[in-house]
């Protein structure tokens, strides 16, 4: 089939129709609304817990609600858009999400709200996987999905910066505000969602579903995650934790057993045999745990030991968001050029060069010198490996595949996300000094700053030995690309 939008020239790249722009858009929405969402609950808490009464354990669950619902059912949601449709499954959960962020912003109890924040996150383990589903099956392989996962992806970033500075100003008003905003937004992405998103058939697998499976991996997930958010309270080494895990070990043992045996499984075990795959999936974890650490030291740092105001904050972290969100239409043909694994390794030396920069930090720090450039590194390194990152996890699988590997990749982010953040929290805790000086203080932050460091470094490691299947991965891309009839044809003949 030829179509005047698909080819494998590189000059395609430019002739999207007006409907693809916007189904691109509306799925960048959700995105954006899932990285606003968790940058603006953060800043806002001081302010919740005063006006609801909340301790600051209590608080802490404002945002561990959220990822427990989002790391929890990842791999079910995935799946979910597999079997049941991903513009069905995308549209429910993004209504749901306006909903949650509705009721978040009206209620007055401290446990209904951590009820809205659990619902959000539970919706947005079925937006995420299934939003960038739509993308790698609606864009085919090579220059044109390059493109779309570069702008998708920056939109994550650009909303967690922007999330970090609203909430500055937001607050000031009423947190409430804070939780309220996203509902509109998402109202209007629904709205043009059902316009504009492609219908996409269900799974025509007379199989059945894989329901032990689902149960199983929903099961792990939810209590590995609740287990390390968890520890630093109870205890690293307190019997709960441990016998946790044991259960959590257990659960995934069992669910691998079932995942063998299923005709439809919910992940199919074979994907993790491919190289590339398992290097995008630790790729995420050490690229999200890394940064998730390294920002909430930070924060500590400048609000705490600096007195700098939440917004001064906010700004200080924005030139990172900032040099992600103009590279949204460059990455593609970047990633064209040299490869994902080139930009993976590149964007991870950047990484680790931006936070070992960091460890020199002092108590009278000049801005320009001593924190801006490593903002500036670790954002050009965020732009180069996250859009690299998903574009090596979903290139080479089958459509009916895709709901799962981005379902897989997002709990890569997660789990990575909520692990080493509790791994540099329990560092940090450790040191904390007797005498809280602000020298002593900041002395205890280093360990913390070095373990980030190290994580960065591990995910430099990782992605140098991608480097020598970068010939046979581009073969696959312009094969594929060249052969296979995707929705973005459709919807450009139809227009």
């Amino acid at each position: 089939m030829t179509s005047p939008l698909v080819s494998s020239s590189p000059s395609a790249e430019g002739r999207w129709t007006p409907r693809l722009w916007g189904t691109l858009l509306v799925l960048c929405a959700a995105m954006f609304l899932d990285a606003l969402d968790v940058s603006m609950v953060g800043v806002a808490l001081p302010s919740i817990g005063a006006d609801l009464g909340l301790s600051t354990s209590t608080l802490q669950w404002i945002v561990s609600g959220y990822i427990l619902g989002y790391g929890g059912l990842l791999l079910l949601g995935g799946r979910a858009a597999d079997l049941l449709g991903r513009r069905e499954v995308f549209l429910i959960a993004l209504g749901v999400f306006a909903v949650a962020s509705l009721l978040g912003g009206l209620v007055d109890s401290g446990p209904l709200l951590i009820a809205s924040r659990f619902i959000k996150g539970l919706s947005a383990a079925f937006t995420a996987p299934a939003g960038l589903s739509i993308i790698t099956t609606t864009f085919p392989e090579g220059p044109l999905r390059n493109r779309a996962l570069a702008i998708y992806t920056t939109c994550a970033a650009t909303g967690f910066s922007m999330g970090l500075v609203l909430s500055g100003f937001l607050t000031e008003a009423s947190w409430r505000l804070t939780m309220l905003l996203p509902a509109p937004i998402a109202l209007i992405a629904l709205i043009a969602g059902l316009k504009l998103l492609p219908r996409s058939p269900r799974s025509r697998d007379h199989q059945g579903y894989d329901v032990p499976g689902a149960v199983l991996g929903t099961a792990s997930m939810l209590l590995l995650v609740f287990t390390v958010v968890q520890a630093h309270e109870v205890g690293w080494a307190s019997a709960r934790t441990l016998l946790s895990f044991a259960v959590v070990a257990v659960l995934l043992a069992a669910f691998v057993t079932v995942e063998r045996r299923s005709p439809s499984p919910l992940i199919r075990l074979g994907v993790l045999r491919s190289g590339s795959q398992l290097r995008a999936q630790f790729g995420a974890m050490t690229l999200f745990g890394s940064y998730i650490g390294f920002q909430f030291l930070v924060t500590l740092y400048m609000q705490t030991l600096l007195g700098w105001s939440a917004l001064h904050t906010a700004l200080a972290f924005l030139p990172s968001g900032a040099v992600v969100a103009l590279s949204a239409t460059k990455v593609g043909s970047i990633v064209d050029r040299f490869g994902t694994p080139r930009l993976i390794v590149a964007g991870f030396a950047l990484m680790t060069t931006g936070y070992a920069l960091f460890l020199g930090i002092d108590l009278d720090p000049v801005y320009a010198a001593a924190i801006l450039p490593s903002m500036l590194l670790i954002g050009s390194a965020f732009a180069l490996v996250f859009p690299s990152l998903n574009i090596q996890a979903t290139n080479g699988v089958d459509d009916h595949e895709q709901g799962m590997v981005s379902g897989l990749l997002n709990t890569s982010v997660q789990v990575g996300g909520a692990i080493f953040l509790a791994m540099v929290t329990a560092v940090v805790t450790a040191g904390a000094p007797d005498d809280a000086t602000p020298q002593a203080v900041l002395d205890s932050y280093r360990p913390g700053l070095y373990l980030v460091t190290g994580i960065a470094a591990v995910g430099l490691l990782l992605s140098l030995s991608g480097l020598r299947s970068r010939t046979r991965g581009g073969s696959l891309v312009v094969a594929k690309s060249t052969t296979r009839e995707t929705e973005a044809e459709r919807i450009a003949v139809r227009d």
